[in-house]
């Protein structure tokens, strides 16, 4: 049955792939999965800036690249820049006729946790307050995979990387992962959304709402990564769920100032099973696993308020204006 539900379920996404295959990904790369279903949902009339990091790295080795729509491989800091520039050239020539004024062009600009979280998050600021109409797509595997797996501003509490490396004295990664979604928000701009590579129906229809939506938008997608997570490849679509699950990395989208929750948990599952599968956690004692588990608890009420009291608001005002239309009227 299950097996029968994924093959209908697959005929649902588009069938033409503007990510090839044959690229150099570690196996089961969460990261390249998440390329590949972006541009499902963008089509191929889309151009992309995409950051130094592993995915411009194992796409686009000379001679060969994956890419099948207009790529540009830019710094480590700046795509969000170069994004914003493609775009603002192209309002220039479809105000000048040279371009059809009425054909949708979708700029999307691609990086890294560390080249959005940290590196490029001023150029990713300037372009969110400046409100060009590019799509920037985060794609987060917690730390610097490409060049040594460093901690970044993703990388979460207790994860041991190469700089933040697990000791007697401090258990990995001391701070908090940045929360980079309210960072977007806090911009005033109209489409903010988490995703997951383990959930894609749900990252392909809010990639096509944020391109239908004017103005600037980001999506930061959960993205394992085997190397980095010292994981087993085969557990990347598991580790995606339970990250889901246990409510670390709940999907929610914000819509013009409203937070709808995506996935309905009744309950959150114990995050030690999403802890247990990786060995950059296994050095955790039970009393660091319980903070993690508080953490992620403080976080998702917090999450779920903001649901509920922008939904209230918004609906209190939709009954306001409806009311001051027949007063009107």
């Amino acid at each position: 049955m299950m097996e029968s539900f994924n093959v209908f379920a697959a005929k649902l996404l588009p069938d033409h792939e503007l990510f090839a295959a044959g690229h150099k990904a570690c196996q089961g790369c969460a990261p390249a999965l998440a390329l590949r279903h972006l541009l499902k949902a963008a089509g191929p009339n889309t151009i992309v800036a995409n950051a130094t990091g592993c995915m411009e790295i194992i796409s686009s080795s000379y001679p060969h690249v994956a890419w099948g729509v207009p790529w540009i491989h830019v710094a480590f800091e700046n795509a969000a820049a170069v994004a914003s520039g493609v775009e603002a050239a192209i309002k220039v020539l479809q105000r000048k006729g040279k371009l059809d004024p009425n054909e949708k062009i979708n700029i999307i600009a691609i990086g890294g946790d560390g080249g959005t979280f940290d590196i490029g998050l001023q150029a990713l600021s300037g372009m969110l307050e400046r409100g060009h109409d590019v799509l920037y797509l985060c794609y987060d595997n917690e730390a610097y995979m490409n060049t040594g797996i460093q901690r970044s501003g993703a990388t979460p509490f207790g994860a041991s990387t190469t700089t933040s490396p697990a000791g007697k004295k401090f258990p990995g990664q001391r701070t908090e992962k940045k929360d980079l979604a309210e960072i977007a928000i806090a911009h005033g701009v109209p489409y903010v959304a988490t995703a997951s590579t383990s959930y894609l129906f749900d990252f392909n229809r809010k990639v096509k709402k944020a391109l239908a939506t004017p103005g600037a938008k980001l999506i930061h997608i959960f993205a394992p990564c085997p190397t980095g997570w010292r994981c087993n490849p085969k557990d990347v679509i598991r580790l995606g769920r339970l990250a889901v699950q246990t409510g670390l990395f709940p999907l929610y989208e914000m819509e013009n100032g409203v937070y709808r929750m995506s996935l309905d948990l009744p309950f959150l599952k114990p995050v030690q099973e999403y802890l247990k599968l990786q060995g950059r956690y296994r050095h955790l004692r039970p009393e660091q696993i319980e903070h993690i588990e508080e953490m992620i608890h403080i976080r998702y009420r917090r999450l779920e308020a903001k649901c509920e009291a922008t939904q209230k608001l918004a609906a209190e005002l939709e009954a306001e204006l409806a009311g001051s239309g027949e007063q009107e009227g």
